[in-house]
């Protein structure tokens, strides 16, 4: 005990993360996470699937997994009727399993294929919260190289055949083919074969995060590796990025083997994904998914335009790369090798700006000091446009660059 209460700090477990701080608000240039356009979430459309479904099975609110360990079915079918549409999966509503977000997805595959000190590989540059589950489960990451078109097929053999000498086989790959994250890449057909030829000859699974293969700006690309080798690969997708972050749905697909586990390890973790949610979603997309998709993924690329026009005027030269997305949410970019992006984490939320510094969406922290993720989904076009310049103030102010920022210019001309 303690004067000021009983003292849970020394009870606490190891290797938690860092205390929260208070949440005091969203910042005012908010381009991190996965947020979407507040604009093109269809409110009144929702309440009115949500009042169908309830009149039609609310009462059935009353069980757990009233349609199975599985999920609602009707979402279930929604989900393979999308994927036999746009990657070309063809599956049934016995090889899906809804989750609780993509996230719960990633854990479930996690708990049953790794144990601490396995090794897996992941994408140079990542999702950040794949690679941070890992590190909690005491994994070996390895990172694989990427290019402007994603994966680099020789790279990864070259790494799978150092660790096979080692005596290491991977658990899996993990791989975002279809506008990868942070990148925006989709691999093309010729490579998706070559990785998948590459990992069965190796006998390695490959587990394929499609969290944003809805939102191509142009077609729906090459068919998806589980498409293309069910067998061989766990597939997970969301409509977090479709519809709305915040009701929490993704899905797994994969062989019934592999099924089996997934959905007993779901039972032992919760009593089931919300109800609700799944309903009402698959109430409006089955009637409006085309229709509400395409044009999200109009407002996204014209934000998308907006983002790349303002970093161009403000920082200029100084981006030394931009990796210019196939689709999705997000823009990848690198400054200069003297700049730790880090180090203006704490000045750029001062001044209302927040972003993702790059060693959290990459394999080697390191070597991406430089790089950072700016989300434009969810700001306006013009708070993105003003957001940029302040930032790139922040910047000048903190280490000189950009040396001649449209926003200094402005600043000196209306002192």
């Amino acid at each position: 005990m303690t004067d000021g209460g009983f003292a849970y700090s020394q009870l606490f477990a190891k290797d938690l993360p860092p205390p929260a701080p208070r949440w005091t608000g969203f910042p005012k240039y908010n381009f991190i996470g996965g947020h979407n356009d507040p604009a093109r979430i269809p409110a009144a459309a929702l309440a009115d699937a949500a009042t169908a479904v309830l009149r039609r099975r609310g009462a059935d609110l009353a069980l757990y997994n009233f349609d199975g360990p599985q999920g609602y079915l009707g979402l279930r079918r929604l989900v393979v009727d999308k994927l036999a549409r746009r990657p070309a999966i063809k599956c049934t509503t016995d090889d899906v399993l809804i989750t609780t977000g993509s996230g719960q997805a990633i854990d479930l595959v996690n708990g049953l294929l790794l144990e601490r000190g396995d090794t897996v590989i992941l994408e140079e540059f990542t999702y950040g919260g794949a690679l941070s589950k890992l590190k909690r489960l005491g994994v070996n990451v390895v990172g694989a190289p990427l290019d402007d078109e994603g994966l680099k097929i020789d790279g990864l053999a070259r790494i799978i055949e150092d660790l096979g000498r080692k005596g290491i086989r991977p658990k899996y790959v993990y791989t975002i083919p279809t506008v990868q994250n942070p990148t925006g890449s989709i691999l093309p057909r010729e490579r998706r074969e070559a990785l998948l030829a590459l990992t069965r000859k190796h006998g390695v699974p490959v587990f394929e995060d499609e969290c944003y293969a809805d939102l191509t700006w142009e077609g729906s690309g090459p068919p998806s590796l589980y498409a293309m080798d069910p067998q061989q690969v766990i597939h997970i997708g969301s409509f977090s990025k479709t519809l709305a972050p915040s009701l929490r749905l993704g899905y797994a697909v994969s062989v019934p083997e592999v099924m089996s586990r997934l959905v007993a390890c779901k039972r032992e973790t919760d009593s089931g994904t919300g109800a609700l949610d799944q309903m009402v979603v698959a109430e409006y997309f089955s009637h409006n998914f085309d229709a509400h998709v395409g044009g999200l993924t109009q407002t996204l690329h014209d934000k998308l335009d907006a983002m790349v026009e303002a970093v161009e005027r403000e920082f200029g030269t100084a981006v030394e790369k931009m990796w210019y997305p196939k689709g999705g949410i997000f823009l990848w970019l690198k400054l200069p090798d003297r700049i730790d992006v880090t180090k203006l984490v704490a000045p750029a939320a001062q001044a209302g700006v927040v972003f993702n510094p790059g060693p959290e969406w990459s394999c080697n922290a390191a070597a991406s000091k430089s790089h950072l993720r700016l989300c434009f989904a969810l700001p306006s076009k013009d708070i993105i446009r003003a957001g940029v310049a302040a930032f790139a103030r922040v910047c000048f102010e903190e280490t000189g660059i950009p040396e001649r920022s449209a926003n200094i210019r402005r600043t000196a001309a209306s002192d």
